[in-house]
């Protein structure tokens, strides 16, 4: 999604926003030296994972209503974009406790950060893409 360069992987890396995605934990088991931050992570996994499920329903449905207004480039439908979105944050799900545990999930929200000037080389934030 990012188009990231190998280059960039090996920078020190703050995912802002990043919410139950599976960009840590993926690029956690490359090496990579990643930080999430979400205001959602103040919640415990078993929180997380029925606000997923009480919300997903819901997106799908949206994103029904509204299909003709993405390219679908990539995934072929609404459902295979849930089925990715789904295997995602199960990938999130299962990395959360250690990740939380190692100190890469970190409850913050933008604007203000918990984090010192020069301590991530890159930083990244999907929510700003699509909203």
């Amino acid at each position: 999604m990012f188009a990231l360069l190998e280059a960039d992987l090996n920078r020190r890396i703050l995912g802002c926003g990043d919410g139950p995605a599976s960009f840590n934990a993926e690029a956690s088991d490359r090496g990579c030296q990643v930080i999430s931050c979400d205001p959602g992570y103040q919640f415990d996994v078993e929180e997380i994972r029925r606000r997923i499920d009480e919300v997903y329903p819901e997106i799908i449905v949206q994103m029904q209503q509204r299909a003709d207004d993405y390219l679908w480039d990539s995934l072929s439908s609404v459902e295979q974009l849930g089925e990715v979105r789904m295997k995602a944050m199960s990938s999130f799900l299962a990395d959360f406790n250690a990740g939380t545990r190692e100190g890469r999930y970190v409850s913050a929200s933008l604007p203000s950060l918990p984090f010192f000037d020069s301590e991530f080389e890159l930083a990244i934030c999907s929510n700003c893409l699509f909203l």
